[in-house]
């Protein structure tokens, strides 16, 4: 399980851009269906499922990785991570 916390001090809608962009990263690269629930966006495909859960001042990812893409968790969360600070932080 992966699990990533940025802060940000994002405007709700600018925050739900910024998620956009990451969803979007996402969704290229590993071919996921992403679709938002409230606050939360939803991904998936076999063997990688997850959320990016927005909140006042916070950003929080969790990714589950199946047996497939288990051993690239430390890869994944590092570009995930550095993304997620690139549009977090652009306000």
């Amino acid at each position: 399980m992966i699990n990533i916390i940025q802060e940000h001090n994002l405007t709700p809608d600018a925050a739900r851009a910024a998620a956009e962009q990451v969803a979007q990263k996402l969704a290229k690269e590993f071919d996921l269906v992403c679709n938002w629930h409230g606050d939360v966006l939803r991904f998936e495909r076999s063997g990688v499922e997850g959320a990016l859960t927005l909140l006042p001042q916070q950003a929080q990812m969790q990714i589950k990785l199946g047996m497939l893409y288990g051993a690239f968790a430390p890869a994944i969360q590092s570009k995930v991570a550095e993304k997620m600070r690139k549009v977090f932080a652009a306000a």
